[in-house]
């Protein structure tokens, strides 16, 4: 289940990668169609508008011959340049403020920072071509100076003086004329904010799908993992009463053989303590059937366990030194389980005596198991309370367990604030020691 939800989660990974590029693909291409609208709008509004400024400047000039007097004054190079220049400027000044103030009431209510500027790119003398400048002229701009221009109209007039041939009556004969190209150049300074602006909408909801798709999956993996745990619960939960379920059924077995051979007084009650075990574990399934009550231990269910055990292992000396005198606020079946399970995993690795101890000492039970078995080597001291583990070079008597025993130990002290100790020897001996704090 775990390797299937790796391959889950990196199939949506690349799924969910592939939909985020397509995403942004598209929105780029939104944004790339939403300026290019931007600007043919403001295109045409400034170059409709600088058309008619042309026009109506090129009727003035065409009526007023000091443009064409200055065009040939610096053709012929009576005048420097920056007098040349500086008419032009001046020629221009009420167009420009024209412009000015279509660009500030027309766009400024937008929110559109425009920038222009209107050159001239050449001035040509037609009779001879020959080129009066040989740069662009800027005409007018902006306070803000233009970075990334976008072309908004390029035109071109004519200039020339004029007079009328009597001889043949009608006759304009043009002299001096000069061809003159423009350019009108411009910028949206801010056009990124006001795309992504006009788009907000449109990114709000592409992010709340992403979101959407993102939160879903891992809603669903949250899910996976919550099955995934209560899985490994029931499944530690059938360990525990498979494992819970040997010590009874073998201590019935015995005692069965037992009174098929003679009749002996103390069997029946042994019977009694099995079957209330099994019926506590069998409980334990059906925890939802019954009310969560603890069975406190008693002074005597100490001895009960240890008599239990003999039964069941008669080949092993168990030696118990009981000096508590009263009960304790622990659950008797997990305070057996405890017992039960120390002892036996001692006759499982080859003890032949046990020697338990039960005191009570400063508000603390305190149990000690010490065995005569094969003991352990150092480096497994640290891992015999992990589940599952087992060690295997010291079962000389080839039994099959699940390595769960001392797991529960550990698990049931933890549970009650205590603290689990063990000391070992190779071929010597173990002896396991347990505290656990409690309040009167």
């Amino acid at each position: 289940m775990i390797a299937k939800s790796k391959i889950l989660i990196s199939v949506f990974a690349a799924l969910f990668l592939l939909l985020l590029g397509i995403q942004v693909y598209f929105m780029y291409k939104t944004y790339q169609v939403k300026e290019r609208d931007i600007y043919r709008s403001v295109n045409d509004g400034l170059t409709n508008y600088t058309d008619d400024l042309e026009d109506i400047q090129e009727v003035k000039e065409r009526n007023d011959d000091s443009l064409q007097e200055i065009i040939i004054q610096y053709h012929n190079k009576e005048i420097s340049k920056k007098d040349f220049l500086r008419y032009f400027i001046e020629n221009r000044k009420s167009a420009r403020e024209r412009l000015i103030h279509y660009i500030d009431s027309r766009y400024q209510k937008d929110g559109y920072e425009i920038s222009a500027r209107i050159r001239y790119l050449s001035i040509v003398h037609l009779p001879d071509s020959s080129k009066v400048i040989t740069e662009p002229i800027v005409i007018f701009e902006t306070k803000d100076k233009i970075k990334k221009p976008r072309i908004a109209s390029i035109g071109s007039w004519e200039t020339s003086s004029t007079k009328r041939n009597d001889s043949d009556k009608g006759h304009i004969e043009k002299k001096n004329t000069f061809l003159v190209k423009t350019q009108t150049d411009f910028e949206i300074r801010n056009i990124k904010s006001i795309v992504f602006k006009e788009l907000t909408l449109l990114i709000i909801c592409c992010i709340i799908l992403l979101s959407g798709v993102l939160l879903l999956y891992i809603f669903t993996i949250r899910n996976l993992i919550q099955q995934q745990k209560q899985v490994e619960v029931l499944h530690s939960i059938v360990d525990n009463i498979s494992h819970e379920f040997k010590t009874p059924i073998a201590t019935l077995k015995i005692a069965s053989k037992a009174l098929k051979k003679e009749w002996n007084p103390d069997t029946l009650p042994l019977i009694d303590r099995q079957i209330s075990r099994l019926e506590s574990l069998m409980l334990q399934l059906h925890k939802d059937e019954i009310p969560d009550e603890m069975t406190a231990i008693q002074p005597e269910d100490w001895n009960f366990f240890i008599q239990d055990l003999s039964v069941t292992y008669p080949n092993c000396d168990f030696n118990l030194e009981n000096t508590v005198s009263q009960k304790f606020p622990f659950d008797k079946n997990l305070m057996e389980t405890v017992i039960k399970n120390l002892c036996e995993n001692s006759v499982k690795y080859g003890a032949s005596a046990i020697t338990i101890h039960i005191r009570d000492n400063s508000q603390q039970l305190e149990i000690e198991v010490a065995d005569n078995g094969q003991g352990m080597e150092a480096k497994e001291l640290n891992s015999i309370f992990e589940k599952f583990y087992r060690i295997q070079n010291n079962n000389i008597h080839n039994s099959k367990g699940l390595g769960l025993g001392l797991y529960f130990v550990k698990k049931i002290i933890t549970s009650y604030g205590g603290k689990t100790e063990v000391s070992s020897q190779l071929h010597t001996g173990s002896t396991f020691k347990i505290s656990i704090p409690y309040e009167n």
